[in-house]
């Protein structure tokens, strides 16, 4: 299968020939299981003070004919506090987890894996079905992705050399992006607690850029929202398949494809 190459124009240069990889069956639930392994690699363990909830005086009162006692009184028998607390705070339960202001009956520990292993040739196999996802029309329609020209998208390798925004988003929109740029260019403010907490705004992943080598592209690419750029030998299914979705729209640098083929 030939697909055209595309000139820093937006016009076809030439024709080159796809590998087999883009053949590949697309396998979704491979997909997932390597971007969810990918995902929990990063993840960072966390865990609560081990003394959260404990730092009190209150204690079991269980002794009969005792003067700090609970028995023969209509209470639960739970750790209390007595002695020198104000009046409000006299018999109050304390430290047991069902007690306000108590521990966590079964707090988050650092010493948990989060880490899922994943077999290296079905990680293999799953970049492979997502670079096939890439090329397939279906899938990329379903991500939202808008664009015109045919899959995959190929343009010569001087577009590893531009290192300004402005240059790269033209060219982006003389190859038919124009709307994928606008789409992306939108945010959405997030629903729910997140907006407190450094995350107000929802922003959609655009296309991603395939390279074999960075000439300065990397510096063009940062400042449009939603792009992405990777070199071809560093694909996984974080790059292809954000959100473990395949079919990422990907323009491709004719020397990455011809890596791929190799």
């Amino acid at each position: 299968m030939k697909v055209d190459i595309f000139d820093l124009q937006g016009q076809p240069k030439g024709k080159i020939d796809l590998p087999k990889v883009f053949q590949e069956p697309v396998r979704e639930d491979l997909i997932a299981r390597a971007f969810i392994a990918t995902m929990n690699k990063k993840r960072q363990p966390y865990g609560v003070d081990t003394m959260a909830g404990k730092r009190t005086s209150a204690h079991y009162h269980g002794l009969r004919h005792h003067r700090w006692t609970m028995m023969s009184r209509e209470m639960a028998r739970m750790p209390r506090t007595h002695g020198k607390v104000s009046p409000q705070q006299m018999w109050r339960p304390r430290f047991a987890p069902q007690t306000v202001g108590g521990r966590q009956a079964h707090p988050p520990i650092v010493e948990k894996v989060w880490e899922e292993k994943i077999n290296r040739k079905e990680r293999q196999k799953a970049i492979r079905s997502a670079i096939a996802a890439t090329a397939a029309k279906e899938f990329v329609l379903k991500r939202g992705h808008k664009f015109e020209k045919d899959l995959p998208i190929v343009v010569e390798d001087e577009i590893q050399t531009i290192s300004k925004t402005k240059e790269l988003l033209a060219l982006l929109e003389k190859i038919g992006l124009e709307k994928e740029l606008e789409r992306t260019g939108k945010r959405k403010i997030r629903a729910g607690i997140g907006k407190l907490r450094g995350r107000k705004y929802r922003k959609r992943k655009g296309p991603l850029l395939v390279v074999k080598e960075d000439k300065g592209v990397s510096k063009a690419v940062k400042n449009i929202p939603g792009m992405d750029i990777c070199r071809v030998e560093n694909l996984s299914a974080e790059y292809l398949a954000p959100g473990a979705i395949p079919g990422r729209l990907t323009i491709w640098a004719k020397s990455s494809i011809e890596k791929l083929g190799g």
